[in-house]
C-alpha cells in the first residue's frame, strides 16, 4: 500500500497564532514532528503492508519538516522545498492508495476557526470552485480525486470537521485537535489523548476498503473564482492568460483539467505576492 500524507500546521494542537507556526522556532518544529510521529507510528502499527509513505511538506514555503523524519521510519519519503508544481499535493499520482491530511484547518471566513485562511491569509479573501466556497482540504481533495485517490483520514480543528461533514460522502475518519474560541484562541485537546486517537485512527484508516472512501471531485468545466484582499492583487492576477477580471477584487478562471485550475490558484498567489512585496 502507498500512502500520501499532506502536512499543514495551523490545524495542529497547541497552535493558535502565526508566531507558533514559525518552524524556525524550536517549539513549533517539535510540535509538528510530534504529531507526524504519532501518525506514522499508527500507520506502521496497523499490520497492513505499507510499501511507501510520501509526506508532502505543505506548510508555508514547504520547509517545515526536517529530513530526519525519513531516518526514523522505513519507506518514508519527503517532498520538501518551495516553488513547486502541485504545491500542497506535489508527488501525488494514481499509484497511491489513499490520502491523509494532517494539521489542516477551516477555510477563510469560518467562525471560531484557528487562523482561518485558504491558501493565503494576506492575499485571498475568498475562494469558490463551481460555486462552492472552498477550504484547502476540499481543494486538495479535488486534486486527489482527479488521480482517483480517495481521502481516508483528516487531522485538524473542530471547525474544519463541520465544513467537511457537509461535503465528504463515504467512509472517512477525522481526529479533532482543538476547538476554536476565536481566530487566535482554542481549547486544546490533551496531548496524550490526542496522540493515542491519532495512532488508532491512522491504523484504522488504512483498513477501510478503498471503494468505501471519499472521492471528492469537481465536474468539468471547473470554474475557479478568487476574491482578492486588494484590487492591486486582482490587477496582477488578470495578467495571467485565461484569468478574467470580474470586479475590483475578484478574478475567474475556467478549465476542463482540474490540475490546471489547481495550479492556477498558486500562480495567482505568487503574482499577488509580488504586488504585495513591491508595494511594501
Amino acid at each position: 500500500m502507498k500512502i500520501y500524507v499532506s502536512v499543514d500546521m495551523e490545524g495542529l494542537a497547541g497552535i493558535a497564532t502565526w508566531g507558533e507556526v514559525d518552524t524556525s522556532k524550536k517549539e513549533a518544529s517539535e510540535a509538528l514532528q510530534e504529531h507526524l510521529r504519532a501518525l506514522l507510528e499508527g500507520l506502521f502499527s496497523s499490520g497492513v503492508g505499507i510499501d511507501q509513505v510520501l509526506i508532502c511538506d505543505a506548510h508555508g514555503s514547504g520547509t517545515a519538516i526536517p529530513y530526519k523524519i525519513c531516518e526514523e521510519f522505513d519507506n518514508v519519503s519527503l517532498v520538501h522545498g518551495p516553488i513547486r508544481k502541485d504545491y500542497m499535493m506535489s508527488g501525488l499520482d494514481s499509484t497511491f492508495d489513499r490520502v491523509i491530511f494532517l494539521g489542516y484547518h477551516a477555510g477563510i471566513g469560518t467562525k471560531n476557526a484557528i487562523m482561518d485562511h485558504t491558501y493565503s491569509s494576506s492575499l485571498i479573501h475568498n475562494v469558490w470552485i463551481n460555486g462552492k466556497r472552498m477550504n484547502e482540504a476540499l481543494i486538495n481533495a479535488g486534486f486527489a480525486a482527479h488521480h482517483n485517490v480517495p481521502i481516508c483520514l483528516v487531522v485538524g480543528d473542530g471547525a474544519l470537521k463541520e465544513e467537511l461533514d457537509k461535503e465528504f460522502h463515504g467512509t472517512w475518519l477525522f481526529v479533532d485537535t482543538k476547538m476554536g474560541l476565536g481566530r487566535y484562541a482554542a481549547i486544546m485537546k490533551p496531548k496524550k489523548r490526542l496522540f493515542e486517537e491519532m495512532k488508532r485512527a491512522a491504523a484504522e484508516a488504512v483498513k477501510i476498503p478503498r471503494n468505501e472512501l471519499v472521492l471528492y471531485g469537481f465536474d468539468a468545466p471547473v470554474e475557479l473564482k478568487i476574491e482578492m484582499k486588494d484590487t492591486v492583487y486582482a490587477d496582477m492576477a488578470e495578467l495571467i492568460p485565461g484569468v478574467e477580471r470580474i470586479d475590483g477584487r475578484t478574478v475567474r478562471f475556467v478549465h476542463n483539467d482540474y490540475p490546471v485550475v489547481f495550479n492556477t490558484i498558486m500562480a495567482i498567489v505568487y503574482v499577488a505576492m509580488a504586488a504585495r512585496d513591491w508595494r511594501s
